[in-house]
């Protein structure tokens, strides 16, 4: 029979096998962000259609073009978010957090939704890791937004992922710099229909086309640096000085203007050869008029977002080596009824230990119960059968090295600490990390005591 149907073209499976990835780089991600300062926000996948026409501009290709908005059941314009940073502003503003001590910190992985050709690690459905600080103007604020970035590709251990900054001005900056790109591109008629259509509502987006022919007149426009008022131009040094006194290699590019309009000033992505057409993993700035536009006091602001599925694809082409998932730590085997009811009972109390216990749940008889525990990767096995029950012991046995431990069965979760012990002390005289294989040996110990 054929299936009813498939996943939706555009959107991806991350199936049990691959799942253990996502969730290492989720953990790394939320570790940086605390020794940073910055705490997990959560917020809802639609929102009101008006929150992005205000926020990510109306005369973008994401409002545009790409945005998958409907009306729900009470008539109400509402869209899929295509960004996180709105999102997370607006839950910001409608809860008083800018109450509390500023700057605030928070970060959040979030899905998101754009309607546009699926390709390379650039998905309908995608997934962001973002963070946000908001009430800091001063140029320090970008160098650390910028620093948590570098470190987080760094400890994710990407390779030749280079950084690339500029600096888009203020309003006042880009009233001037709009005047030289209307005039500049005015007589340029190979534009594409897209471009021409941009020339009078905001010339900046003609510098972000992906067109050849786009690409290769706009080379030749004016620089935004060129255009930057005292204010702004000073921000930008003071950014520069700061990310070399931390010894961040940067790179001058004067054509990131960013896709979306509330950005302003401090503007940079993250780039690599190995991430696809669009080369960026990881892009932000500064949106000092955002909480303005949104309804709020006006409050300085900054952030970044991080291609989720960017990043991995980087990794595995890289060849970047993922903890392993963890593993089964004893399967406990029955034989008959009254072994198999008792079987349940002992995985369920060596859970509670903390270990990762399995038993039968199949009715399978004991040699496709051994054949199983193999091929789920089992470390050790308990064979329980009535005269174990009776005798109340049992053997343990190691499935790597054949080893045998008889205990009674009371004592079974103290046998496993020993004897997991023992082997996490051979792993580490290996040199092997175990703490990389998944294994929390001192939380489980210090549960214990």
């Amino acid at each position: 029979m054929p299936l009813l149907t498939k996943a939706v073209k555009g959107t991806a499976d991350v199936l049990p096998g691959e799942s253990y990835k996502w969730q290492y780089l989720e953990r790394v991600l939320l570790d940086i962000c605390r020794f940073f300062g910055f705490r997990e926000i959560r917020f809802p996948v639609f929102e009101h259609t008006e929150l992005f026409f205000r926020s990510v501009g109306e005369t973008t290709d994401v409002v545009q073009k790409e945005m998958y908005t409907f009306e729900d059941k009470g008539g109400r314009s509402i869209t899929l978010r295509p960004e996180g940073t709105a999102g997370a502003i607006r839950a910001i503003l409608e809860h008083g957090l800018l109450n509390t001590a500023l700057p605030l910190k928070v970060c959040y992985f979030v899905s998101c939704y754009r309607y546009e050709k699926p390709q390379s690690g650039r998905y309908r459905e995608f997934h962001q890791f973002g963070v946000e600080m908001v009430g800091s103007p001063m140029p320090r604020a970008d160098v650390e937004v910028i620093s948590l970035a570098r470190k987080s590709l760094d400890m994710l251990s990407l390779k030749s992922v280079e950084l690339e900054i500029n600096s888009i001005g203020c309003k006042k900056c880009r009233a001037e710099y709009h005047k030289a790109l209307y005039e500049y591109f005015s007589g340029k008629d190979d534009l594409c229909g897209t471009c021409k259509g941009r020339l009078n509502r905001n010339p900046m987006r003609i510098l972000d086309c992906k067109s050849p022919v786009c690409s290769e007149i706009a080379a030749g426009a004016p620089a935004i640096l060129d255009y930057l008022c005292e204010d702004c131009a000073a921000h930008f040094h003071e950014v520069k000085k700061g990310l070399d006194d931390l010894k961040i290699e940067y790179k001058v590019n004067p054509r990131i203007v960013r896709g979306l309009d509330y950005y302003n000033r401090t503007v940079f992505e993250f780039v690599s050869k190995d991430a696809g057409a669009q080369g960026t993993v990881c892009g932000g700035g500064r949106y000092d008029g955002l909480i303005e536009e949104l309804g709020g006091a006006p409050t300085p602001s900054l952030g970044f977002a991080m291609g989720l599925e960017r990043v991995l694809m980087v990794m595995e082409k890289q060849g970047v080596c993922f903890p392993e998932p963890e593993g089964c730590d004893v399967y406990v085997a029955s034989i008959g009824d009254r072994a198999a009811r008792k079987a349940l009972e002992i995985a369920d109390k060596l859970r509670e230990e903390g270990f990762f216990a399995e038993c039968d749940t199949m009715g399978r008889s004991l040699k496709a119960q051994m054949k199983h525990a193999d091929k789920i990767g089992a470390r050790f096995t308990v064979v329980l059968g009535d005269e174990e029950i009776d005798k109340g012991r049992v053997v343990i046995k190691g499935m790597r090295d054949k080893s045998e431990m008889e205990t009674e069965l009371c004592d079974i979760a103290d046998a496993l600490y020993r004897l997991r012990a023992d082997r996490d002390l051979d792993e580490i005289a290996k040199g092997i990390d175990i703490d990389s294989m998944g294994l929390d040996i001192r939380g489980i110990m210090e549960k214990r005591t």
